[in-house]
């Protein structure tokens, strides 16, 4: 586990056009909802329950190519370490990247893939008051051209011992839920690899993006049945 230490400052600078970053945001339950301050939850980082989430996001940053690489937030309106239901993405998207040090790990983010997951997490009955969203690769993964590229072994080899880290303090978990292979995958190298894992059931389910079209409407039957069984196993 990583050793925890003091806050290293945050290499992607604030974003003062906080108006801009609402874009990235969904008002879920309905257009008079009052979307998250984006201030103020960056403000909160440091706070319970992410607080040490956010310390590793840091340190994982300065671990990256020249000190320097993209990691989101855990976001302080999630579960943190309090979680029962891990929902374990591939890697960060495009919008995440693109709102930088406003850039949250978060189910309130406005995107495709967000869209989907959302869609079964309200046509069950679990509580995403118990769920954290994260990404099996922590960073944002590009190719020669700087475009975004899905994990490879290598990747995901490079980020096992962060999920470690992260799953050394989410000491409530219940269950996790990749979404695609390259999670699934990761998770899999994780418990198999790791010396003292943390062994939790897995529900895999198929990544939810909208390049994946094919059988749509199972993958969306497949991942809230999976969402209702892990409600089941946090009750």
């Amino acid at each position: 586990m990583y050793e925890m230490s003091k806050r290293s400052p945050s290499r992607w600078p604030p974003d003062s056009r906080a108006s801009a970053w609402l874009s990235v945001l969904r008002p879920w339950a309905g257009a008079d909802t009052v979307l998250p301050d984006p201030a103020s939850k960056r403000a909160r980082v440091h706070d319970d329950p992410v607080g040490r989430l956010n310390e590793l996001a840091e340190r994982w940053r300065l671990e990256g190519p020249s000190n320097s690489r993209f990691v989101p937030w855990f976001d302080p309106d999630g579960a943190g370490t309090k979680a029962q239901v891990l929902l374990l993405m591939e890697a960060p998207g495009p919008r995440t990247i693109a709102a930088g040090d406003l850039g949250f790990s978060s189910l309130d983010n406005d995107d495709p893939t967000t869209r989907q997951v959302h869609r079964a997490l309200t046509s069950s009955n679990l509580d995403q008051a118990r769920c954290l969203r994260w990404n099996v690769v922590p960073w944002a993964l590009t190719g020669p051209e700087g475009r975004l590229r899905a994990p490879r072994v290598d990747d995901l080899e490079d980020a096992r011992p962060a999920l470690s880290a992260l799953l050394a303090e989410l000491v409530d978990l219940r269950v996790v839920v990749p979404f695609g292979g390259a999670a699934l995958e990761g998770w899999m190298r994780y418990l198999t690899l790791a010396e003292h894992p943390v062994v939790v059931p897995t529900l895999a389910v198929p990544h939810p993006s909208p390049a994946n079209g094919h059988r749509r409407q199972e993958a969306l039957q497949r991942t809230t049945a999976a969402l209702e069984r892990a409600a089941d196993l946090c009750r």
